[in-house]
């Protein structure tokens, strides 16, 4: 395809391809500023990605985000170890996938350790408090961005205002509302294509990308010998770590009872962290007797308030669960055996879901059946996604409960979202910026509460 017009724009002329370097600075920045739970990792990756790097375009990007909300585990993860494999091979994707969590691991085991053992510090929460409307206001922009391209015609933004109103209102789970998307998608496809299949560029409105609608390399050709490896080398890595806790301290042991059920968690975790954190909390309270009540409302403030992937609550549970019921170790150690546990067999299984199943995913990209469902499922993600920024804005700017009531209005997180949603909307600002700006803002402003 001749991509030389006569007065060529910049967006017109594909960039050049990132070195390996340069990806990997950036996953590891992408690792420090992915607050905001999977919405705002995935609003990050999507204005850093394909609108100022354009590394991949909008219809790649959303046809292996599509993709990632179908399978067990954090969405925002699998999405950045499908991007980072199809830049830079399996590599690309492991150094993408494993720096995504890397830093919140030992951000959140330093808080974990502060909380178990001092309770919680007031200048760490001054400067989340900052964060969060910042977050807000990265979210609210990533759907607006979003919406303008998946959104092409009426029947799209009804499946995403139906969307809205399924979760917002009636609280129907996440993962209804994807297969009913994808359903509704697949018959529409076949019955009136031209509203269905909606998801590939329409000329001008997508700029070009490394990562284009024509990009086939090699490596995402699906092959059985290549499935028949990841299934080996990620299963055994899987299952490597539970086996020697269970050779070393039996199978009654804490440990490999930590292993053994977060194992099962990370396979029907659907929906993401929020369907999930009732089971895993009712089992690790009621059933296990890991934790305390209170304390599994406190890791989710940890988690919420850290970069990473919001079940990166599972990692307190561990931690916790350590220092707590371990006699014959240090509390610090069994501690961090415990979070490291957790990490490791909520985390893994992402890179065997993505390995074994993107090469089959891109061999299907152009099936109208198939693309008219992901559409569909495009269009509800917008929708859920708006969800979350409303539920999220609601509890910034209305705390403690999200309630409307301007007697409970926050100024200054109101003040704080509007020019961060400004900045990055009219004058690009960079995330890393809009994150940094919102910790200095909240730790001013608490500060000067305190004067």
């Amino acid at each position: 395809m001749d991509h030389i017009a006569t007065t060529p724009s910049a967006e017109k002329i594909a960039p050049e391809a990132p070195t390996f370097g340069e990806t990997f600075r950036f996953w590891v920045k992408l690792g420090f500023i992915n607050f905001g739970g999977p919405t705002g990792q995935i609003a990050i990756m999507n204005t850093e990605l394909v609108e100022r790097r354009r590394w991949i375009t909008q219809e790649r990007f959303l046809h292996a985000l599509n993709y990632c909300m179908l399978l067990p585990g954090p969405e925002a993860q699998q999405l950045a170890i499908y991007i980072g494999w199809l830049l830079h091979r399996t590599w690309g994707g492991i150094v993408a996938g494993t720096f995504f969590v890397i830093p919140s691991i030992f951000i959140l085991l330093l808080l974990s350790w502060i909380y178990a053992a001092y309770g919680n510090i007031p200048v760490v929460l001054a400067a989340f408090y900052g964060l969060k409307p910042a977050v807000t206001a990265i979210v609210a922009s990533a759907t607006i961005q979003i919406g303008r391209r998946a959104l092409k015609n009426e029947v799209m933004v009804l499946i995403a205002f139906l969307a809205f109103v399924a979760i917002y209102f009636y609280k129907l789970p996440f993962p209804a509302i994807i297969v009913a998307a994808g359903l509704v998608g697949f018959i529409g496809g076949k019955l009136w294509p031209q509203k269905f299949y909606v998801i590939k560029p329409h000329g001008a409105e997508e700029a070009e990308a490394v990562i284009s609608d024509d990009f086939h390399a090699e490596h995402t050709r699906p092959s059985l010998g290549w499935a028949m490896k990841v299934i080996l080398v990620c299963g055994t890595l899987w299952a490597a770590p539970i086996l020697a806790i269970g050779l070393w301290r039996g199978m009654d042991d804490l440990f490999f009872q930590i292993g053994i059920f977060f194992s099962k968690a990370a396979v029907v975790t659907f929906g993401g962290a929020y369907a999930v954190l009732a089971y895993i909390a009712q089992a690790a309270v009621e059933h296990y007797g890991w934790l305390r009540p209170g304390q599994m409302l406190d890791g989710l403030g940890l988690a919420e308030t850290t970069p990473g992937p919001l079940i990166m609550v599972t990692q307190f549970v561990g931690f916790l669960a350590g220092w707590q019921n371990v006699s014959d170790l240090s509390p610090l150690i069994s501690g961090v055996i415990g979070a490291l546990m957790t990490t490791w067999v909520t985390f893994t299984p992402c890179f065997l879901w993505i390995f074994l199943g993107a090469p089959f995913i891109e061999r299907l990209r152009g099936n109208v059946a198939l693309t008219s469902a992901l559409s569909a499922i495009t269009a509800a993600v917008v929708g859920v996604v708006l969800n979350l920024a409303v539920f999220f804005g609601l509890h910034v700017l209305f705390p403690p409960d999200g309630k409307i009531a301007l007697a409970q209005l926050d100024g200054a997180a109101l003040t704080m979202a509007l020019v961060a949603f400004i900045g990055i909307l009219r004058w690009k600002w960079d995330i890393m910026v809009v994150v940094l700006g919102g910790a200095i803002f909240g730790l001013v402003y608490k500060l000067a509460l305190a004067m």
